[in-house]
């Protein structure tokens, strides 16, 4: 495990798609920060209820936030915002109510391409000593349509049973969404719109609990981070804004972090690895991090979050969507994309080829 001081450069032999900019993965005080940008929030009901006019103009800006910094939040998403309420708190349950000896059990490990089950804190990865407890669920780990091995049980991801219904809730409003959302991506930069309405039918996607704890005095000044920098690794990631501030996001243009803060019951979404590989560039997997909230609250308060990673199957092929010019990558299987690049997180034996 690094220092949080580390730089993401270190690690370059990793990545699958171009990223050129150097980070240290936690905050430090020669950091830049730009107070004055402001990531679009954008309403995207007349994308799903309106006629094309209206899906044209949200798709425009909708892909031009993209296209700048990687995020945008949303809202008239229609997901009933009561929902993000009652999880926060049973997310705080999960984590606090369940032994630690309970959690071992679930013990993240890889299953397909996704690493999944419990995150001990500082053990997100071989590289991130973040301070913040996790725990991912694929698909899988919901009683919801798809093709599968056995009769689920929850018992065999779920340290109570009570526990799945209501995430399954969360991940079945969500998966909603999966579309239109890409739809209005690939509209916005000129491209197919239904071009991946097949592979995001019933496809799958990686729900994670964030628990961070208050910090202590002496983590506080460690100079290490609650969630330290990196890029997801997925099409597209659907989070609804927390409750705590603390989100920081790269700015590629200006060469400055900026502090996002987004409408409670909004929902934040930010572009990936997968998806900056097959817009040869366009739309970026844009660096992101969880640090110290201005108002220093994570020295008294837990923060929560939770979420939601879009992919595609492990035998789907990633290949540059027609019409973006000459493909800057070729084609690749998901698995072995996923793999190599998170290689970097969990040890070279992590990738499948």
């Amino acid at each position: 495990m690094h220092n949080p001081g580390t730089s993401n450069q270190q690690f370059a032999k990793y990545d699958q798609v171009r990223k050129a900019h150097t980070y240290r993965l936690a905050e430090h005080e020669a950091d830049r920060f730009d107070d004055a940008y402001q990531i679009s929030t954008l309403d995207i009901a007349p994308f799903l209820h309106g006629d094309a006019m209206d899906k044209a103009r949200f798709a425009e800006a909708f892909a031009a936030a993209l296209r700048e910094i990687g995020f945008a939040v949303l809202v008239g998403h229609g997901v009933d915002t009561q929902l993000y309420d009652e999880l926060n708190d049973l997310v705080v349950d999960l984590f606090t109510s369940t032994p630690p000896s309970e959690k071992m059990r679930f013990r993240a490990k890889r299953y397909g391409s996704v690493s999944q089950g419990y995150f001990p804190l500082e053990e997100t990865s071989d590289i991130h000593p973040d301070l913040v407890e996790g725990w991912v669920w694929c698909r899988r780990a919901f009683d919801m349509p798809q093709q599968r091995e056995a009769p689920f049980r929850p018992a065999d991801y779920w340290p109570s049973d009570k526990y799945e219904p209501h995430f399954r809730r969360l991940a079945v409003a969500h998966e909603a969404l999966f579309k239109p959302i890409m739809q209005a991506m690939f509209q916005g930069i000129g491209c197919d719109p239904h071009a991946y309405d097949r592979k995001l039918t019933r496809t799958n996607f990686g729900l994670r609990l964030n628990y961070y704890p208050p910090m202590t005095g002496e983590q506080d000044r460690s100079g290490a981070g609650r969630l330290l920098g990196h890029e997801d690794v997925d099409l597209f990631t659907i989070l609804p804004a927390p409750r705590v501030d603390g989100l920081q996001v790269w700015n590629h243009r200006s060469n400055r972090w900026v502090r996002l803060r987004a409408p409670q019951g909004s929902i934040i979404i930010n572009t990936g690895d997968y998806m900056q590989r097959i817009t040869n560039d366009l739309l970026p997997s844009t660096t992101h991090r969880v640090g110290k909230p201005v108002d220093g609250s994570h020295l008294a308060s837990a923060r929560v979050s939770f979420p939601m990673a879009v992919y595609v199957w492990e035998d789907e092929m990633l290949e540059v969507l027609p019409g973006l010019g000459q493909p800057k990558y070729p084609p690749i299987k998901a698995l072995t994309f996923h793999t190599r690049s998170t290689a970097k997180f969990y040890g070279d034996d992590y990738a499948v080829e």
